[in-house]
């Protein structure tokens, strides 16, 4: 995982981004934006260290099974204690002292057979394959959320231009009439007509600005990057709509087994399987083997005990009371519920596909229209300006155009946005993130 990192890092490095170590400026077009997320975002870290935890599970169910070796090491002193014998009632008695005794006993286990270990030890691979989807998971929903925070930052910046724009063709109609009015050649209300459309765009342009900090705000989140690092974004909303199949992508087969989530569904089932099978192991016998070597360091004068022990042990489950039976039910009924939880989800997956498909679908026909009608705002209110210039509408027309046009940019961006965040939300079903 940790070779993978750098590759990563390295890939991310030759498409060039830059790093100012002066001004922490990152300078990202959307795959490197994705990329650098993978590597430095804190939720990636943590799914990556899972999967790390879930081998070392692995490992430790492995080793359960290999031979176990322990070393003894003890001393005794009986503090002068004496053992008395009298061989006969006349005969004297024989006082025989303890001598301190020190032994160094060397022990090898060796498990032959356990069922619950076999299936132990299969549950702990499903398990780390889990974590392993998991970090899968993760990484896909980073991806979307970078996509979705890179767009939000270019639509705010999109939107801050367009009002830009637009204020500074008012201002230049707005100092027109101030000066034709000056000659008493329009009316007070004309002036004040654009003073009022002049201070509007002004507030919205203020308002834009603090949306743009906020949306790079939330991709400097999803980057893992700090608050004051400043982010310079190569892609463009152009290129990236240039970019995008929305039609192959409407007509792309879904197939539930490419799914993450229905992957990890399934696993868990397997899962669930595994523990109904290591319950009914429990009615199974265990068997081991252990060697013993006992080394004497300080030995008695009388000593019987053998120096090498070689055996077999084996525990035979013979009556609990019903405990067994009852966790075997627990199993098989948890087992049911992810079954069912598993068709729940095939379901839920089959409507998601049709509903991402109709909002795609809905969307891109949204977004055409919507960018027809920018085109035809933007001409009504050329011809409007026009013709204002030259006297022939009053300054509520121009404004009434203006705002109009306005509202067909402002109809175009949300369609936009919409557009690329069904395009996301079917990307992720279809795992193409």
């Amino acid at each position: 995982m940790r070779k993978k990192s750098l590759i990563v890092l390295l890939l991310i490095m030759e498409a060039g981004f830059i790093l100012n170590s002066a001004q922490e400026e990152l300078s990202l077009s959307l795959v490197e934006a994705q990329q650098y997320a993978l590597e430095f975002n804190k939720v990636v870290r943590n799914a990556e260290l899972a999967v790390e935890a879930a081998r070392e599970v692995v490992r430790e169910s492995v080793a359960m099974g290999l031979p176990q070796v322990e070393a003894n090491v003890d001393y005794s002193n009986f503090l002068g204690a004496e053992i008395e014998i009298k061989f006969g009632e006349d005969a004297p008695v024989t006082r025989i002292p303890f001598k301190p005794t020190s032994n160094l006993a060397l022990t090898v286990g060796q498990l032959v057979f356990s069922g619950s270990y076999i299936v132990g030890l299969q549950t702990a691979r499903l398990y780390r394959e889990l974590a392993e989807s998991g970090y899968e998971k993760t990484a896909i929903d980073i991806r979307e959320q970078v996509a979705g925070a890179y767009y939000t930052v270019l639509v705010a910046e999109e939107s801050y231009e367009i009002i830009m724009k637009n204020l500074e063709n008012i201002k230049d109609v707005y100092e027109k009439t101030s000066a034709l009015y000056s000659v008493g050649m329009a009316e007070v209300t004309d002036v004040d007509q654009m003073a009022v459309q002049v201070t509007s765009l002004e507030n919205a342009a203020r308002s834009a600005e603090r949306q743009i900090e906020l949306s790079y705000n939330l991709l400097r989140l999803q980057l893992g990057v700090d608050v004051e690092s400043r982010l310079r974004l190569t892609d463009n909303l152009d290129g990236i709509l240039l970019q995008i199949d929305f039609e192959a992508t409407l007509t792309e087969q879904f197939d539930l087994k490419d799914n993450i989530d229905y992957q990890m569904m399934n696993t868990r089932q397997l899962m669930s399987k595994k523990q109904v099978d290591l319950e009914k192991m429990n009615y199974l016998p265990t068997i081991s083997g252990f060697y013993n070597r006992t080394q004497k360091i300080l030995r008695p004068d009388f000593d019987m005990t053998p120096p090498n022990l070689v055996g077999l042990q084996m525990n035979v489950p013979i009556f609990s009371s019903g405990s067994r039976k009852a966790r075997l039910d627990q199993a098989r009924i948890n087992y049911e519920t992810i079954q069912n939880e598993m068709a729940l989800l095939t379901d839920q997956l089959l409507i998601q596909e049709k509903q991402y498909r109709y909002n795609l679908s809905t969307g891109l026909e949204l977004y055409k229209s919507q960018r027809e009608n920018v085109e035809v705002s933007q001409r009504v209110y050329n011809s409007i300006n026009l013709k204002y210039q030259q006297g022939l509408v009053s300054s509520l027309d121009l404004t009434t155009a203006n705002n109009n046009y306005l509202q067909a940019e402002s109809s175009y961006i949300n369609a936009l946005i919409q557009l690329l965040n069904a395009q996301l939300e079917l990307d992720k079903l279809l795992n193409n993130l």
